[in-house]
């Protein structure tokens, strides 16, 4: 069934504040690019109506990338609405008669996780799960055990084939060009390994606080919230072995073997900060001890990456928002031009949001008679433009059955089983100021190995 495409979209949560900020948006965008035909059902434990329900999808798509007249038109007379309890069974078998013609839906789970094994049990016990597709959103669990017994629970209703479980990080067009850049390069290959590459850094930068979301941030804290899913899929990415082929499969298991030599890491490897305020934010404990901020160093023992360190670094209320990498090569072994080269090593950046860029640094020689270097970046990308948002791509993937960009079981619990040593108070939290690159205690992670590097602001 892997290669039939969905014949129906049905969501849980239809009401909800990620169906109103990213499923509408996407379905419209798959019905105007003529991606998906299928009937469209909401389901929620609102007592709405499917009238009601179209409103809410325009309001939506006004707050979110406007109205498309003609393709709001097929979205809105495709929307049928389920009400009704998720522990209810006739809830799922007026779902089942609001598909009667479908042979093949996709249902995805835009709900609190900790409904995703009552729904699950609720589509399996009413045949609703016979040839059909589950999406399930992050987080997978709250750590490896969670992560697990979801997986067995998902299992019990699903084969692992028809299950998606979606980062929406992995549907950006930069986090993917990672990819492509790495194994459609032939200059790339040769120094992708501990030879050459001296370090890494991945720091996921955010200006912004909890916005309000304070009760789910002392349930996540950032090592959950971003960490085990968006940044260690960014460094499997980056350090992985070249796939055997371009099939979904292939993929993943080179995705898996490099989060199989990740280490474990342990309290020396980690830093973790609270931004002053936090603890006045609504809903947040006084005397809260969750990180919205932490810094980590990274070990993958295999013989390309023994003794690189990867540094990750992830906060709130930093200096800006942005998403960058870097990787530092290792210096020129013979210094022809003794100490008038810049000391600081080539390197990759790759600049994944707010803009994109992908540049080389170099060192040239300088105007003048004396052999005298200076730094300058080679830009080999610079671009904002993606006419295709994560969710839109994502769901469009999962209609087709393409498990590309989506993780697999082994992947999830393998990025639990790296981050396991650190969660919860097994470390102290440092408070910083709003506005600065986190507590002073992280930059003794990365002393020895030349310091953080800040993204600067993107360009007017």
């Amino acid at each position: 069934m892997s290669n039939v495409e969905s014949d129906a979209f049905v969501f849980f949560g239809a009401t909800g504040d990620l169906a109103f900020r990213q499923v509408f948006p996407a379905l419209q965008s798959l019905i105007r690019r003529n991606a998906f035909d299928g009937p469209i059902v909401g389901v929620a434990r609102s007592a709405a109506t499917v009238d009601a329900l179209r409103d809410r999808a325009r309001a939506s798509l006004e707050a979110h990338g406007g109205v498309d007249p003609q393709a709001f038109a097929k979205l809105s007379e495709r929307l049928r609405y389920v009400n009704g309890d998720y522990q209810d069974h006739t809830t799922y078998l007026r779902l089942r008669t609001a598909l009667s013609e479908s042979k093949r839906p996709l249902y995805y789970l835009a709900i609190p996780p900790e409904l995703f094994p009552t729904v699950a049990k609720g589509l399996a016990s009413s045949s609703c799960n016979d040839s059909a597709r589950v999406v399930v959103e992050k987080p997978f669990g709250r750590d490896l055990a969670s992560a697990q017994e979801l997986n067995r629970t998902l299992h019990h209703c699903f084969p692992e084939s028809d299950i998606f479980r979606i980062d929406h990080y992995l549907g950006k067009e930069p986090v993917q060009n990672l990819l492509y850049f790495r194994f459609a390069n032939s200059f790339v290959e040769p120094i992708w390994n501990r030879h050459y590459v001296q370090r890494m850094q991945i720091t996921m930068a955010e200006a912004i606080g909890v916005e309000g979301r304070g009760r789910f941030y002392e349930e996540v804290g950032a090592i959950r919230d971003v960490v085990q899913n968006h940044l260690l899929e960014v460094a499997a990415l980056l350090t992985m072995e070249p796939p055997v082929d371009h099939m979904a499969d292939a993929l993943r298991d080179a995705k898996h073997r490099a989060f199989d030599s990740m280490r474990p890491l342990s309290p020396t490897d980690i830093v973790r900060g609270q931004f002053r305020g936090y603890r006045q934010e609504k809903d947040v404990d006084p005397h809260s001890t969750v990180e919205t901020f932490a810094a980590m160093r990274l070990h993958l023992d295999n013989p390309r990456w023994s003794g690189v360190p990867i540094y990750i670094r992830a906060g709130k209320r930093l200096p800006l928002t942005s998403t960058e990498i870097r990787v530092d090569l290792r210096p020129s072994p013979h210094a022809v031009f003794g100490g008038s080269t810049p000391h600081e090593p080539n390197y990759f950046r790759f600049r994944v949001s707010p803009d994109v860029i992908i540049s080389l640094g170099a060192c040239i020689k300088a105007p003048g008679e004396a052999m005298v270097g200076e730094r300058v970046e080679l830009l080999a990308r610079d671009s904002t433009a993606d006419d295709m948002t994560p969710y839109e791509r994502l769901l469009g993937d999962a209609l087709r059955g393409d498990a590309m960009l989506f993780v697999r079981e082994d992947e999830v619990e393998s990025a639990w089983r790296i981050v396991e040593p650190v969660l919860g108070d097994v470390t102290p939290v440092h408070e910083y100021e709003p506005g600065t690159w986190g507590p002073t205690e992280a930059d003794a992670l990365v002393v020895y190995d030349g310091g953080w590097h800040n993204p600067e602001p993107p360009r007017p």
